[in-house]
């Protein structure tokens, strides 16, 4: 049975995976997918929590092959800790996604990702807010980067999962630009919680669905 898949418009002789979010109809001989819209997920934990396995492992049973997947990795190799941690995760990830590595402008690394891209994980959120207090120092309110981030979660090109950490129940930090940050991640996860379909505390490696669905 011939399959036309509209997302790279070509035919192919096998089916392709019906992931989440895929609609799949036949007319006659031929078998037609397309995407409904894509739905957006705020994966948000501790340390350690468990969150880059949850979201990982959600886009790998979704759909298949590397072009269908994403991986936007926002680490920057400023040290050798960094370097290590890095080099993990990427070992982890092995060949399974196309990996695009953005320190800054996640939207626009978001618009400009392959068209055959059905899921996308953005890992993380929190490290990516501290580059832009690195490179930019504390914003007057919120940086630009932010709206624009918050802007292509209202109509995502596909599915994205979002990790980012809850930092804001531990200790107060004892200096200003940690209490910044602090204060910034807490209502950047707000705001995309407000945007998301889904949003998903893991603790000790166990989702709980806080708005949505688990994945």
């Amino acid at each position: 049975m011939a399959t036309i898949d509209l997302k790279k418009n070509q035919i192919k002789g096998y089916p392709l995976h019906a992931g989440k979010g895929t609609i799949v109809s036949t007319a006659g001989s031929i078998k037609i997918h397309t995407r409904i819209k894509s739905q957006v997920s705020l994966i948000i934990g501790g340390g350690r929590s468990g969150k880059s396995s949850y979201a990982q492992d959600y886009a790998l049973s979704v759909c298949e092959g590397t072009e269908s997947r994403a991986y936007i990795a926002t680490a920057e190799p400023i040290d050798e800790e960094m370097k290590q941690r890095i080099a993990a995760h990427q070992k982890d990830r092995g060949d399974r996604f196309i990996t695009i590595e953005e320190p800054l402008d996640l939207a626009k690394a978001i618009k400009d990702l392959p068209p055959s891209v059905e899921v996308c994980v953005i890992d993380c959120l929190t490290v990516w807010l501290g580059n832009l207090l690195h490179h930019s120092g504390v914003p007057s309110k919120r940086f630009e980067q932010m709206d624009a981030l918050y802007e292509v979660l209202h109509h995502p090109p596909c599915e994205i999962l979002l990790v980012t950490n809850e930092t804001g129940l531990g200790l107060i930090p004892a200096d200003a630009e940690s209490r910044a940050f602090r204060d910034l991640a807490g209502w950047m996860n707000q705001d995309i919680a407000e945007i998301a379909q889904n949003v998903i505390l893991l603790v000790a490696g166990l989702p709980l669905a806080l708005k949505g669905s688990v994945l």
